[in-house]
């Protein structure tokens, strides 16, 4: 064989190896990976063209249908139907030939029938020469919860306020009410059309009021004095004080190493925090920032910060939806640890304390379980199509945030707070509730208050635990209590009642 022809074999052999190399990395470990991109359009195609599984929650005859497919007469066969779309919006997302979002996107190989587990159904449709269906999803969420916890809220900050709801079953982690304001309609993404989708999603996206966000895991606002209960957690956990003790407080404090007045820490005119000693439970009640901000420098950041994390601060833990946000008690700048005066403002939840109501519902969930955080989970069963359960979630305990002594008596504490202090409009007669609210400030000039609530009952024996955030409610005055206790109650009493 002559020079140039053995020259030409020995490329057409490399671009032969190249080629085996190309198609062996596509076919195999790329594969999965090219088969779950929402970009990809003959996956996409593939999933409108065949009966996609149901979303469902409820149990029995109250189940109710999130999500569906109804047969469409054109190239695709299948479109994606929400028939509760603004009530569930933000859990289900929307399925369209670009995109998935939300549950759509998470439980995408269980809905479309490509998972694992439905292997032996596929068999079966394939021994049958019928089309493969996809499998349901069932979620943990109580249908009269989530519509309590839509209707109160929407009464509450009006059509064009900004909030979240999130309660959470205290046992075992089950989310039973997921709701953000404002919502949108996901009918109107899932089209075959791109032109028309297009045409919503940009609205959408443009909207400043942020209606394709999540509220309940996708923003973190300063939680205000909810945070109180971290931080009253924190001193009893670490032996500071006691339920029964009586705590430094004071009608104004001037922050450590500060000057002027905007370090000084008040108690906006809650005239029973004034004392310089008061009962701890009376700042619980009353809502004392002084004595708050107090306690926490004496604990210090580390000690702070290592309970809020027990929480669940600067982590994650739901795995059902994405992207989430992550809550945050501050790690200090260029390695330096917080000074005394962030700290004492860590202490009621403000300086640079995050949290996403998700996280604050982790928090009184864990105290209403005696001390155990579960890990909040949406998914209760993955079913066939023929709604036979192939896998249950079990609850999972992620780590005893405090002892049960502890929760026990911040549960007195948030008792008090309902009974004889500010988170009075949560009470409901015959029924132990703990709770406590949340007013705060922004930092910046002229701008409303955020309003928090976060409660659970009954308080001996939780079933709920919730968190309220409301981020703006045009035309009404922004307390915690006022707006969030109401709608912690009415959903309590659909959770209670049922």
């Amino acid at each position: 064989m002559n020079r140039p022809i053995r020259t030409v074999s020995i490329f057409c052999m490399f671009l032969f190896l190249a080629l085996m190399v190309n198609i062996t990395y596509l076919q195999f470990w790329h594969a999965e990976e090219l088969n779950t991109d929402p970009l990809n359009a003959r996956v996409a195609e593939a999933a409108f063209s065949r009966q996609r599984g149901e979303i469902v929650t409820g149990e029995g005859r109250e189940q109710v249908t999130l999500a569906r497919s109804t047969e469409f007469d054109d190239q695709y066969k299948y479109l994606r139907v929400y028939p509760k779309p603004k009530l569930y919006a933000n859990i289900t997302g929307y399925l369209t030939l670009g995109s998935q979002t939300g549950i759509e996107r998470s439980q995408n190989t269980v809905l479309s029938g490509e998972d694992p587990r439905l292997f032996v159904t596929r068999l079966i449709d394939l021994a049958q020469n019928q089309s493969n269906k996809g499998g349901n999803v069932l979620l943990t969420l109580d249908p009269d919860a989530q519509q309590a916890a839509y209707d109160t809220l929407l009464q509450t900050i009006g059509p064009d306020g900004e909030g979240s709801v999130v309660a959470i079953e205290p046992k075992t982690g089950r989310i039973l009410a997921m709701v953000s304001l404002p919502t949108y309609d996901p009918n109107l993404l899932a089209t075959h059309d791109f032109g028309e989708f297009n045409a919503v999603f940009q609205d959408l996206d443009q909207d400043d009021r942020e209606p394709l966000v999540n509220r309940a895991i996708q923003t973190r606002l300063f939680p205000g004095s909810t945070f109180k209960v971290v931080t009253a957690a924190a001193a009893i956990e670490n032996g500071l004080y006691a339920v029964d003790d009586e705590v430094p407080s004071g009608a104004t404090w001037q922050t450590p190493g500060t000057t002027g007045d905007s370090n000084v820490i008040d108690n906006e005119g809650r005239f029973l925090c004034n004392p310089e000693e008061i009962s701890f439970r009376t700042a619980m009640a009353q809502s004392c920032n002084t004595a708050f901000a107090k306690m926490a420098v004496e604990l210090g950041p580390e000690k702070m910060r290592e309970q809020a994390e027990a929480f669940g601060f600067n982590s994650d833990y739901l795995q059902d939806l994405s992207p989430q946000a992550q809550s945050v008690y501050p790690t200090g700048v260029d390695g330096e640890e917080l000074n005394d005066a962030q700290t004492a403002q860590t202490g009621f939840g403000q300086f640079e304390v995050q949290s996403t109501p998700l996280q604050m519902a982790m928090v009184v969930s864990a105290l209403a379980n005696r001390g155990t955080l579960m890990r909040p989970y949406l998914v209760d069963e993955v079913q066939s199509a023929e709604y036979e359960t192939l896998e249950k979630t079990e609850p999972d305990e992620i780590r005893d945030a405090v002892s049960p002594t502890t929760a026990d008596q911040v549960t007195e504490l948030m008792v008090d707070t309902v009974d004889n202090g500010t988170a009075f409009p949560a009470a409901i007669p015959g029924i132990s509730v703990a709770g406590k609210t949340g007013t705060a400030q922004r930092g910046v000039e002229g701008k409303a208050p955020y309003g928090w609530f976060v409660s659970f009952a009954p308080a001996e024996d939780a079933e709920v635990a919730i968190a309220v955030m409301i981020q703006e409610a045009p035309g009404k005055e922004i307390a915690g209590g006022a707006l969030g206790g109401p709608i912690a109650k009415a959903v309590m009493e659909a959770i209670l009642n049922d």
